[in-house]
């Protein structure tokens, strides 16, 4: 679980990444929680877009996503979600105590 000042901090790392993935009217699905799983893996921390004709609410389509991929939420704004996951090869990013 994520405290406030990291949240914070991997708001501010999130806010000039564009989203890699889509989220539509076929909703989530065990291929696209895999492939945000070896994403995370790489990357640690991404953007996710839900879009409008996606049939679900964006809060449990980032709640599913974040279980099945085993992701923090750090923050859903607008139909934008970040995911942030530590990652046992690539760590990069250095988080606040």
């Amino acid at each position: 679980m994520l405290k406030g000042k990291q949240k914070r901090h991997l708001r501010s790392l999130a806010h000039h990444l564009n989203p890699i993935f889509q989220v539509g009217k076929g909703g989530v699905n065990e291929n696209l929680i895999t492939q945000v799983e070896e994403a995370l893996e790489v990357r640690e921390l991404l953007k996710i877009s839900v879009l409008n004709n996606c049939g679900e609410d964006k809060n449990d389509v980032a709640e599913e996503i974040a279980a099945g991929s085993g992701a923090d939420i750090v923050q859903i704004i607008g139909n934008t979600i970040v995911l942030y996951k530590e990652s046992r090869e690539h760590k990069t990013i250095e988080l606040p105590k």
